[in-house]
């Protein structure tokens, strides 16, 4: 859009809301953000390996979005992955620029670990400015059909070897807090670059499941759902998916109380899900043309075009709840903060 339509448009959304003040104000805000983005680049930083879950939504967006930022901006990916995405996270944070030309694709779990004091953690994951999600992110914890485990319960009774990438990400830490809280047995070999090898390695028998999240899956090896090739054990999430309605919840399955706050706190970062956001210290009116851009995108048919062949999911959140969902980590209370943290620092 021109920047004389950009400012008509704006101004006649002031008058027939009745604030031609606030209007002009969003018009002229508009009109600086289409002036400053026209003819630039936007990087979307993905804290993974290319050919996962996350970097395939995160490459939806990025070729999505462009066109929703006002000037029309050109947005390209960089994969930067390592540590479970807290490679990307710290980049992000304390290196990158700070003028809202930056996005960054990270673990859900980011932000928790962040506010545990993870050793690697260099960042506020409340001071990144979020621009918003596009669904809600649980993991599963699968094996390959010819695994000795059938169920949940098994993995209480005998060890069960699965794939695992990096120390920092979900695919290592909800197997490892299960053994801590509800007494599983599982055994993470680390060192794969990502899910898609954990599975590939899965599938040759080198072990028998792996933990990543339900997009991943979907994505990635459709087929195996088809062909009945896995056996879901447990979903990580506050509640069902309501693809997998009759496989328990990590949460569930906790037996007290007190443990089944830490798991809620634990798993409370599949709601932050496919979230994304520019780095801290951008001015606000770039953040927030940023925001209506991501919120414009998700009803864009290419979009949603492109969400369907991954098989995805939209139940979006817009980058104001997505901002204060990760702000209430700030005021959980100490004592849960110190036993979810003790929890962490056995992985």
């Amino acid at each position: 859009m021109k920047h004389a339509q950009l400012i008509q448009s704006c101004i006649t959304t002031g008058i027939l809301a009745g604030t031609i003040i606030t209007g002009q104000t969003t018009c002229v805000a508009a009109q600086d953000a289409a002036s400053f983005y026209a003819g630039k680049n936007v990087e979307m930083v993905v804290g993974y390996p290319p050919g996962g879950s996350n970097d395939l939504y995160a490459r939806l967006v990025a070729n999505n979005i462009g066109k929703h930022i006002p000037g029309v901006p050109r947005v390209i990916t960089q994969n930067m992955p390592g540590a479970g995405s807290l490679l990307a996270a710290n980049h992000l944070y304390a290196s990158s620029s700070k003028d809202g030309t930056i996005l960054g694709a990270i673990s859900q779990g980011i932000p928790l670990q962040g506010r545990l004091g993870h050793p690697q953690a260099r960042y506020v994951a409340s001071k990144f400015n979020w621009l918003g999600r596009v669904a809600p992110s649980g993991n599963v914890t699968v094996v390959w059909h010819t695994s000795k485990a059938h169920s949940f319960n098994d993995a209480l009774k005998n060890e069960i070897v699965l794939g695992g990438t990096g120390a920092g990400s979900t695919v290592a830490l909800y197997p490892n807090v299960m053994n801590e809280i509800l007494k599983t047995k599982f055994k993470i070999v680390m060192g794969y670059k990502g899910s898609p090898e954990a599975m590939l390695a899965m599938e040759r028998g080198e072990v028998e499941g792996h933990s990543t999240t339900w997009d991943v899956i979907k994505a990635v090896q459709p087929g195996w759902i088809k062909e009945g090739k896995l056996r879901f054990l447990v979903q990580h999430s506050l509640y069902r998916n309501p693809d997998l309605a009759d496989i328990p919840t990590s949460v569930e399955l906790a037996k007290t109380d007190a443990d089944r706050a830490v798991m809620r706190t634990i798993m409370s970062s599949a709601e932050v899900g496919k979230a994304y956001f520019t780095t801290p210290g951008v001015p606000m009116e770039r953040v927030t043309a940023l925001r209506r851009a991501f919120d414009s995108m998700l009803k864009d048919p290419q979009f949603i075009e492109g969400l369907n062949k991954l098989g995805g999911d939209l139940v979006p959140l817009t980058g104001e709840e997505v901002q204060k969902l990760i702000a209430e980590l700030d005021v959980l209370p100490n004592d849960l903060i110190e036993r979810v943290k003790a929890v962490y620092n056995e992985q």
